[in-house]
């Protein structure tokens, strides 16, 4: 005998999803291409999925789920900072999911728990409900502009940049772009290069300039 079937349950569904939407895109994930995954019909799955819909709300509360709250023990501004930077590094787990975080009309129960927890911790330092509209606003426009930006660079580590930069200077004269050139040569091209250091430089802007606001 063959060994049993691993139950089907809404969260096995969910997390397979998410694993094909990470190896093949959001666009190519069918319910047919899911229930072949899983090893079952489509129809299947509408038995723990209430539609298309109801699968992509899943996978994006449960994407949520895994971002850090912000730490009650924590200051604001480190508190802040460090969710921001666990938000940064799920979404680059999963860069499909960066569009559809705040699109979701029914957001389950641990996105609403993640904005909650958001807000309870800039009210709780003593921030106005504008400012705290503000600051949330800023932060995820950010956090959300710099994953799609990162995600769509085309290359991934220190030597395909090197690659890429290389390949671009060569298409025009010496000279022509100095400041493009400079940057590259100075920058790009330097030993441990990295896109993805420049993520915290902008989001400590975003983090001070919110402190010197709520401090006057």
């Amino acid at each position: 005998m063959g060994e049993p079937r691993t139950k089907l349950t809404r969260e096995r569904v969910l997390r397979t999803a998410i694993t094909l939407a990470d190896a093949s895109g959001i666009e190519s994930l069918t319910m047919r291409k899911l229930g072949v995954e899983l090893g079952v019909e489509a129809m299947s799955l509408y038995n723990h999925v209430a539609s298309k819909v109801d699968l992509l709300d899943g996978m994006v509360d449960a994407v949520f789920a895994e971002i850090e709250l912000p730490d009650p023990e924590y200051d604001w501004k480190t508190a802040m900072r460090d969710r921001a930077i666990s938000a940064r590094a799920v979404l680059a787990r999963h860069p499909w999911a960066t569009a559809l975080m705040d699109s979701r009309s029914t957001p389950g129960t641990a996105t609403l728990r993640h904005h909650d927890a958001i807000l309870g911790t800039l009210r709780g330092a003593g921030f106005s409900i504008p400012l705290a509209a503000h600051a949330f606003s800023a932060m995820d426009s950010y956090i959300y502009g710099f994953a799609l930006q990162e995600a769509a660079l085309p290359f991934r580590g220190e030597e395909e940049a090197a690659q890429v930069a290389q390949a671009i200077q060569a298409r025009f004269a010496a000279g022509e772009h100095p400041h493009l050139t400079e940057l590259t040569v100075e920058h790009v091209l330097q030993p441990g290069y990295d896109y993805g250091d420049e993520f915290e430089f902008g989001l400590d802007l975003i983090l001070d300039g919110l402190e010197r606001i709520h401090r006057g």
